[in-house]
């Protein structure tokens, strides 16, 4: 009897957690406001249909290897494969949307994060100009580029991290937050050096996988 019903208990207890971990293309159907949602946008080179597409510089792209280790048991990652020629202001509208939705079925701002690099690092920056959310995470990946810090129409909302490679001719936010004072909640930035340039992001290399996971899992912003 005893062993019955701790084991009632047991599958009670267990059942009242979602514990994420799930992989999706889009938003999914049902959401759980206790849960955790991360949204990574890829770059340029994998708009199309090709998930490995090759670069001749800088090799190939593994967005499914990307998903596979960028996902974690605490949040549902949510990774969608563009379509070719997708223009970034609309995609960052659509994304708001999904945002949005969220926040309308009662997940806290705070356990939503944007994650982002090269494009889809500029596409995360529009999408957070459009949230004006102080509360939302933004991760940056090699996106803070030169022509993005005049864009004075775009401004980074909420917690910031960024990740640059130092071999790369895309460095800090520290340009972009300069004129986000007012609307970037907190920021902390993080250089790597692995010689691979722009390509250093193209696989899930811990260097930046490790800390970006570990960012987003804090328990309080930083």
């Amino acid at each position: 009897m005893f062993q019955k019903n701790f084991f009632i208990i047991f599958t009670i207890l267990f059942s009242s957690f979602n514990y994420g971990g799930e992989i999706f293309k889009s938003l999914p159907d049902k959401i759980n406001s206790s849960d955790k949602y991360v949204f990574y946008s890829h770059g340029l080179i994998v708009e199309g249909t090709d998930p490995t597409p090759i670069h001749e510089r800088w090799g190939q792209y593994n967005f499914p290897a990307i998903k596979k280790e960028l996902a974690d048991s605490s949040y549902h990652l949510i990774a969608t494969h563009r379509p070719a020629k997708t223009p970034p202001f609309e995609y960052a509208q659509q994304l708001s949307k999904q945002v949005t939705k969220l926040l309308k079925n009662g997940v806290p701002a705070s356990n939503i994060s944007l994650v982002g690099f090269s494009r889809g690092g500029f596409i995360t920056a529009i999408a957070s100009t459009n949230l004006k959310s102080m509360d939302i995470n933004v991760v940056i990946l090699a996106a803070c580029t030169s022509g993005l810090a005049k864009k004075a129409e775009i401004a980074i909302y909420g917690h910031l991290f960024s990740v640059y490679e130092t071999s790369d001719s895309v460095g800090s936010c520290g340009d972009v937050v300069a004129r986000s004072v007012n609307t970037v909640s907190s920021y902390k930035e993080i250089s790597i050096s692995t010689g691979k340039e722009h390509g250093a992001f193209f696989i899930p290399r811990k260097e930046w996988i490790a800390p970006v996971k570990a960012w987003l899992k804090r328990n309080k912003p930083q």
